[in-house]
């Protein structure tokens, strides 16, 4: 018995090490937007800022964008639109606390929401 609960605890303990007590969700990824108070092609230009608030990094991050236009380009790397996801920094880590912004132009802000992401705790 006393074996029995030993194995239990060292599956529970590597268990809880493998994940890094990591207990992120996508309710940590943030997108805040403002008004640049410039104009593209007469449309008002909006910053778009990623933020991670999990203390772990985050890859592979995709933003539902189903119907998002833009008339200025936008750096692929930062964001790239494929059908009704967006691939957030090429889906290279999002660090813990960092900010990943990119601009974009059209008559109101998109309401851009987390799909889903790679949670990396070490």
């Amino acid at each position: 018995m006393a074996t029995t609960l030993t194995v239990f605890f060292v599956v529970l303990f590597l268990a809880l090490i493998g994940q890094g007590y990591c207990k992120c969700t996508l309710a940590d990824v943030k997108i805040i937007q403002t008004q640049t108070g410039k104009t593209v092609e007469n449309k008002p230009e909006w910053k778009a800022t990623v933020k991670n608030d999990c203390i772990c990094t985050q890859s592979d991050l995709k933003l539902s964008c189903d119907g998002f236009q833009t008339v200025e380009a936008i750096d692929s790397s930062l964001m790239a639109k494929t059908g009704a996801e967006c691939l957030i920094n090429g889906g290279q880590p999002v660090a813990s606390s960092s900010n990943l912004s990119f601009n974009y132009a059209w008559d109101t802000s998109f309401p851009f929401k987390p799909l889903s992401s790679q949670i990396n705790c070490s």
